[in-house]
């Protein structure tokens, strides 16, 4: 690789990368698809395991899920289901054998294919803050999404070298009408980043154009798009046992095109599933491996995951509370029916904080710590969430992303290589009882890679940080955020293609876009 290639993977695609003091530019991590080599947490025995499979094949056989689209019904019917009215139920045998259809790793190859990513196995990738309909940073507090911020953004996202994703709008622009609202921030979004991106499942003709958006956009055929993963949805249950016609009509788009869906059941124990984390477990894998058995037997062998974002409410307030203990348990536990699935995991970096504050990191961090406990592959909201969703934070999504670094540093084989170099029993010797390790060779010849190097910590004593101004870490993070903005340079693109685009964005703003209630 050249230097000038390497320059510009590790700063995310902005030329430079020396540390200045003052400056947001940083010595980041270069990309990289982090492996998890750690042997997951398994709170459940095997018994456990088999009664929680089990509660989820009992719901999905004499209970039932009800599909709000009538083309799914059909197809459910075709395939030997149960139907009445809306209900579908479904038998083991049936579940378990679409479910063995499905992929146990995948990639989504991106416009840059020096992006791509992989999701299975023991690979484990981070998306952005996806969906909030505010923002908030410390010049200008809460305030209604709109499209400058939409992009501010866009830009850390692509930005750091720890983000692999660019899911969904990391924050909601509603300055822009919700008719025309997906070719703006797609078009957005291919320009400004060269990573993976994702369409939400909102109605037939936001699917249609995003995947048409990212064809153009990568120069692709027709063939070339449908050939392999491109892009991907994430589509949610209406917990408890309901999956709508939008999400459903979405996802079987994506399915019969090779497209990923990746199905993650939104179940709060106390309000949308049982208080217990094992009901509420079971419940979540029921809806999602109902939507996981449509979609293979329209397209067998297609590209799915499933995702779990099982925690628990306030009981007090009802509000949903995240990184809790609760949510912990049930990450790990979805982890080990997923595995026994053979299917990608996806979990989130999620907290209830309503700012970048002491609470939000220690709930984001319990979340991003149970995804790699979990074997997590797939990480929404790893960088910027607040108040459970709510609220979208740059000073948050740096913070975020300095946990990130830090956990793909400890998956490094350097922290635990047991070589004799590394076991350094001739430094020992030579540094004996009384001497000191700066000064040795063995230090000498390691020191400028030994440790993990933050981008956002202070490591310095009191003194010294409070004569350099006592700056507490959000308003580092703010320091940070707004030098990225600064300097940020978008990555290159093919100018054929980008016309290709835009010009297919301006026909659809002519024609409307897609049809609204508003």
């Amino acid at each position: 690789m050249s230097d000038d290639k390497d320059r510009r993977k590790r700063a995310g695609g902005r030329a430079g990368n020396k540390t200045r003091a003052g400056t947001a530019t940083i010595d980041q991590m270069p990309w990289r698809i982090p492996v998890n080599p750690d042997r997951p947490t398994e709170p459940l025995d095997m018994d456990g395991v088999m009664a929680i499979h089990k509660g989820a094949m009992r719901i999905l056989r004499d209970i039932g899920i009800e599909f709000l689209n009538p083309e799914a019904l059909e197809i459910m019917r075709k395939a030997g289901c149960k139907i009445e009215g809306t209900n579908v139920r479904m038998d083991e045998d049936f579940v378990m054998e679409m479910v063995r259809r499905a992929p146990a790793q995948f990639t989504i190859t991106p416009r840059n294919p020096d992006r791509e990513i992989i999701v299975g196995g023991n690979h484990m990738v981070f998306v952005n803050v996806s969906s909030p309909p505010n923002a908030w940073d410390l010049e200008r507090g809460k305030r209604s999404g709109d499209f400058a911020t939409f992009q501010e953004f866009i830009k850390l996202t692509q930005y750091f070298n720890c983000i692999h994703v660019a899911g969904g709008y990391p924050v909601e622009p509603i300055d822009i009408h919700p008719a025309i609202r997906h070719l703006d921030c797609l078009q957005e979004k291919l320009i400004t980043t060269d990573k993976v991106v994702h369409a939400y499942s909102l109605g037939k003709e936001r699917v249609e154009d995003v995947m048409e958006m990212v064809r153009l956009a990568g120069g692709l055929t027709h063939e070339e798009f449908n050939a392999k993963p491109r892009m991907y949805t994430n589509i949610n249950s209406v917990s408890p046992l309901k999956h709508d016609f939008p999400m459903l009509d979405g996802a079987m788009r994506l399915a019969r095109r090779g497209q990923p869906v990746i199905v993650t059941p939104f179940t709060l124990a106390g309000a949308m599933a049982p208080v217990t984390m094992s009901g509420a477990v079971a419940l979540s894998l029921a809806e999602g491996l109902s939507a996981i058995a449509l979609l293979q037997y329209i397209n067998p062998g297609c590209p799915v995951a499933i995702g779990t974002f099982t925690s628990n409410v306030d009981m007090k307030s009802g509000a949903p509370a995240f990184g809790t203990p609760e949510y912990m348990r049930a990450t790990q536990m979805t982890g080990q029916l997923a595995r026994m699935y053979k299917l990608p995991l996806r979990s989130s970096g999620v907290c209830a904080a309503n700012v970048p504050d002491g609470q939000a990191m220690w709930e984001t961090s319990n979340s991003l710590w149970a995804a790699v406990q979990s074997q997590t592959n797939f990480v929404y909201h790893a960088a910027g969430w607040l108040e459970g969703g709510l609220i979208a934070s740059p000073e948050k999504f740096v913070m975020d992303c300095e946990v990130l670094q830090m956990i793909q540093r400890y998956f490094e084989t350097a922290t635990f290589a047991t070589t004799e170099e590394d076991i350094a029993f001739d430094a020992i010797k030579e540094v004996g009882p009384s001497g000191h390790y700066f000064g040795c060779q063995h230090t000498q010849d390691r020191y400028t890679k030994a440790f993990y190097a933050p981008i956002a910590s202070d490591w310095r004593n009191f003194e010294a940080w409070e004569l350099d101004g006592a700056v507490w870490t959000p308003e580092r993070a703010h320091r940070i955020y707004k030098s990225i903005l600064n300097e940020f340079e978008a990555p290159p693109m093919d100018v054929g293609h980008k016309e290709a685009l835009m010009d297919f964005v301006a026909r659809r703003k002519a024609e409307g876009g897609a049809p609204t209630d508003f």
